[in-house]
């Protein structure tokens, strides 16, 4: 029986790896959120918690989910403080978690939603080699786009640790991208401002450098990471590059409008 073994702590058997993604796939498909998963690995346990993600996501991909992009979460201290981490984690994006600006989406594919603002970085080019800094990550993106994440979880009442986070999938619902495309020779990420309001009520703001300093720390971060796993970013992807400020809970019949100084504005409905 093969092992995922933790620095520090005792092997995981790949039993348990299997029983908490079950759980979260088992969630997720019937959309009724299920316990935490403390009872399997311990909360702080971010190895163990990467390799369930992985398992989760392989579940999707073998019911035929595209794989589109990455998305980083818990970036900004305000969404940290909301969610009792200090850390950022990353997730996958599929194909059908995109939508379009003024997409009406459905709250029945939905479980405890919460909305936050973001800047999307769509690339141009690999990052898979080199010092993956600042410099390089900007060079690789073709354009950013103002972006309207909708966070959710399969854990009941949002109750998460650290590991329950990244282990299902960086609590990732769907997101929504506008239609504006604006390179970063016309833009500087970490000095915009956000705006957002759900029906018609501001409920959050913040600026780029609420995102680790700068989005594209942000995304220096994850292309790092993501090479350290094993599966580099790569051109044509989409990477959702954390909140500008704080999340807040959607619910039917809401419109949320995202307006991003230098990158325009995004809105859509729930149904």
């Amino acid at each position: 029986m093969s092992l995922v073994v933790r620095s520090g702590a005792a092997p995981v058997d790949e039993s348990i790896v299997d029983s908490a993604a079950r759980r979260l796939a088992q969630a997720a498909t019937t959309r009724r959120p299920c316990a935490p998963l403390r009872d399997l690995i311990d909360p702080g346990d971010v190895h163990v918690a990467y390799r369930i993600q992985q398992r989760f996501n392989a579940i999707r991909v073998g019911a035929g989910a595209e794989v589109i992009g990455r998305k980083i979460g818990a970036t900004s201290a305000a969404v940290q403080r909301q969610l009792g981490v200090d850390q950022p984690d990353f997730g996958v994006l599929f194909s059908d978690m995109a939508f379009g600006h003024r997409g009406e989406i459905a709250m029945a594919r939905l479980l405890q939603p919460r909305a936050e603002a973001e800047i999307a970085f769509l690339l141009a080019e690999d990052l898979t080699d080199g010092p993956l800094d600042d410099a390089q990550c900007r060079l690789a993106v073709g354009a950013a786009v103002a972006a309207l994440e909708i966070v959710d979880s399969r854990i009941i009442d949002w109750d998460i640790s650290f590991a329950d986070t990244v282990a299902d999938n960086a609590s990732s619902g769907v997101f929504v991208l506008g239609e504006e495309r604006v390179t970063l020779e016309q833009l500087e990420p970490a000095a915009v401002t956000m705006s957002m309001e759900i029906d018609g009520e501001v409920v959050s703001t913040g600026t780029g450098a609420a995102c680790l300093g700068d989005p594209l720390h942000a995304l220096s971060w994850l292309a790092r990471q993501a090479r350290a796993f094993g599966d580099p970013l790569r051109a044509g992807q989409v990477i959702l590059s954390g909140a500008l400020g704080p999340m807040r809970p959607v619910h039917a019949g809401a419109v949320v409008d995202v307006r991003i100084h230098g990158l325009g504005h995004v809105s859509a409905s729930f149904l």
